[in-house]
This record gives structure tokens, C-alpha cells and sequence, in this order.
């Protein structure tokens, strides 16, 4: 047996929200082995320069590589459109070195943006795609130039909902004052009569009935988390690494601060009991 198969998939976030994707890879991979490390004492990164954001990214995944992954996730929106190129670089690890080669182990790195991308372009029969985020991903425009890559006749219609992610943490997912910000975020969305709308942030998946109720049960919601689920158990298939152990699979969680209310909030992303969560600095 590859050892390799039994080694965990290393998933990555500014702060709690990539707790969506984990919730989706244990559901599409449930034998897989997981580390999860939220940057929770460095959050929100959307107001951080670039050159912070790569600082971070490379110190979250010079760690998550010393914990032997064999596949990294970045679930963070912000880190997937500044710091892409970063992460892969740092992925790519010297193994040996014979006759003065170096033979380098290319971690697979998987984000949230394309997995997304890709998933719009696959459903949108009209090419008129809708996404919704972070001003921070918004403004970077990592949306749009992903899916134009993928389609250059598709129209992208971007909004930025700054208001989603404290309402999701204060776990108003379908609060009357949650539905009035929505429909006021969505109107020009659904002016532009998408057929799709990329919920561009971790947090927006748990707001996902109420998304759909406002934009109607014509639009297809892609959301990041299974994207990517999706897209990892792809990767996994292709290169023939899944976990062949049928003993139940070790889920850890490293944080690099506990704020107030981090296990109700973790609790309520994750859809059960996070279990032991490590306190960690970089």
C-alpha cells in the first residue's frame, strides 16, 4: 500500500469559515484523514497589504507541509486571489536528492476560486453568471478573470455583501433582518437575470435556503464548499490517493487563537461537535 494514500488532505483559512469545505470534504470523502488550520488571530485578511497575506499564507503552509499532507485546500477566498502562487511554490518539496538532481514532491494545491469557476461554467446555460462576496475578493476581480479564462463569452456580474459574514456568525441564517440585506444585496444581481450565482465566500453556504429563496428556484447557487469537495475527490480518483484504511478517520483542527464563542460558531459551520482543537503560534 502507498503510504501516501493514508496521509491527510491540509485545508486552510484566514479564520473559521473554511469549516464549510471541511463539513463538505467529510461528507464526499468520509475516509479521509483531515488538519485543518484557521488563521484566527490574523482575521479578516481582505483588509491586509499583499505582501502580509503571502507572509501568512507561506507561514500556514510551510506548516501544514511539515504535517506530511498530500493534498492542500485553500478555502480562503482572499488567500486563493493574492497568494496562489505562493502556496504552490512552497508545495513543491525536496525529497531526496540522487546524483545531484533534487527530486521534488509536488503537493496538489486546490482553491476555492477556480473549483468555483469551474462549477458556474458547467451549470450556466445562459453564460450570465452572478457572484457574490468579501469586498476584498470582490475587488480583486479573482472571480471574473477565473471564469473568463474558463469562457470569454461568459458576463460576470459581481456584489460585494460586506454584512453576510457577521450575520452568519451571529448564526442569523434566516432572520427577517438577514432576508432585508439580502434582497437589497441581490437586486442588481437579479436585475442582470443571472442563471447562476457563486456564493464567493466559506460563510455564504450556511445562508444558502435563503439565497435561494430570494433568487428564485431557476438560478443555480454554486456553492464554494462542495465545489471544491467535488473537485478534491476528482483529484483523489485521478491520482489513485484515497485513503485505503478502513478505520474511522482523524479529523485535526489547529487554530492560532480560541476567540470568544470559537467552539459555537465551529460547531454550527462544521454541522457537528468540532472535537479537540489545538492552540498553535507560527
Amino acid at each position: 500500500m502507498d503510504i501516501k494514500t493514508n496521509r491527510a488532505i491540509g485545508v486552510f483559512d484566514s479564520g473559521i469559515g473554511g469549516l464549510t469545505v471541511v463539513r463538505a470534504l467529510m461528507e464526499r470523502l468520509p475516509f479521509e484523514n483531515i488538519i485543518y488550520f484557521g488563521d484566527t488571530a490574523r482575521v479578516p485578511y481582505g483588509v491586509k497589504s499583499v505582501d502580509t497575506i503571502n507572509r501568512y499564507a507561506a507561514q500556514i503552509t510551510e506548516f501544514l507541509i511539515k504535517k506530511d499532507v498530500k493534498m492542500l485546500i485553500v478555502a480562503c477566498n482572499t488567500m486563493a486571489a493574492v497568494a496562489h502562487q505562493t502556496i504552490v511554490d512552497l508545495a513543491n518539496v525536496p525529497v531526496a536528492a540522487v546524483a545531484y538532481q533534487k527530486i521534488v514532491e509536488e503537493v496538489p494545491v486546490l482553491e476555492v476560486i477556480e473549483a468555483s469557476a469551474r462549477m458556474a461554467i458547467q451549470h450556466s446555460k445562459t453564460k450570465s453568471i452572478g457572484v457574490i462576496g468579501t469586498p476584498a475578493t470582490i475587488n480583486s476581480n479573482a472571480y471574473a478573470r477565473a471564469i473568463h479564462l474558463l469562457d470569454k463569452e461568459a458576463k460576470v456580474f459581481s456584489q460585494a455583501c460586506p454584512l453576510f459574514v457577521p450575520l452568519v456568525e451571529e448564526g442569523w441564517f434566516d432572520h427577517p433582518a438577514t432576508r432585508l440585506i439580502a434582497q437589497e444585496y441581490l437586486k442588481q444581481v437579479i436585475a442582470e437575470q443571472v442563471d447562476t450565482l457563486v456564493l464567493g465566500c466559506t460563510h455564504y453556504p450556511l445562508l444558502k435556503p435563503l439565497l435561494q429563496d430570494i433568487m428564485g428556484k431557476s438560478v443555480q447557487l454554486i456553492d464554494s464548499a462542495e465545489a471544491m469537495a467535488d473537485i478534491a475527490a476528482d483529484l483523489i480518483d485521478q491520482q489513485n490517493i484515497g485513503n485505503k484504511n478502513s478505520t474511522p478517520p482523524a479529523y485535526t483542527f489547529y487554530v492560532s487563537d480560541v476567540p470568544y464563542r470559537f467552539q459555537t460558531i465551529g460547531e454550527r459551520f462544521l454541522g457537528r461537535t468540532l472535537g479537540r482543537v489545538e492552540l498553535i503560534s507560527l
